[in-house]
């Protein structure tokens, strides 16, 4: 079974390309971010702590992102014994939470970063902003979220470099596509 990070700053297009790769791949997509909104939606205390924090901007403590993770891909394994493998969709965001994900959880197979430049990712944004009403997506908060990014991002690529397929997620959508399948298709 193979396990796949797919990282990038915020409004890269990682939701758009594992849309795309489960189609193809038949993996099943464990977005971090999905997970965490989730939590906030059950309004358990969890939850409440969660917001407060996504609200800011800031990170939500790697413990808890890992231990969501965790509690997904068990209960797929436990239901589904037709997957292929996972898809972890904006995680890990720091070094440590990939160290922490490879030393608690598995190993990684695969590491697939989208690169966009900071203006393209608060343009799309804002325009998703216009249309989800995300509490998350205000100019403000995307500018501090697309900051960390930056610096946390590089330490991770730097770590798993021989795993890392960097791919430039400027263009359009199917030739974007067209790298990340070359990518998967090697492995």
């Amino acid at each position: 079974m193979k396990t796949i990070w797919v990282i990038g700053g915020p409004g890269c297009g990682k939701g758009t390309q594992c849309d795309k790769i489960i189609a193809k791949y038949g993996f099943l997509h464990i977005s971090s971010g999905d997970l965490l909104r989730e939590e906030v939606a059950s309004g358990s205390p969890r939850g409440t702590s969660l917001q407060e924090t996504m609200s800011k901007g800031l990170f939500v403590p790697t413990d808890i992102v890992l231990q969501l993770i965790k509690e997904r891909m068990d209960k797929a394994k436990k239901e589904d014994s037709s997957i292929k493998g996972f898809l972890i969709d904006g995680y890990p965001r720091e070094l440590d939470q990939g160290i922490l994900f490879e030393k608690n959880v598995c190993p990684v197979d695969l590491i697939i970063f989208f690169d966009v430049a900071s203006e393209t990712m608060t343009k799309r944004l804002l325009g998703r902003s216009a249309v989800s009403k995300r509490a998350d997506d205000n100019e403000e908060t995307i500018k501090k979220r697309i900051e960390i990014f930056n610096i946390k991002n590089g330490e991770i690529v730097e770590h798993y470099k021989d795993k890392v397929v960097r791919i430039n997620a400027e263009g359009k959508i199917d030739d974007i596509f067209g790298e990340v399948s070359k990518a998967l298709d090697n492995i």
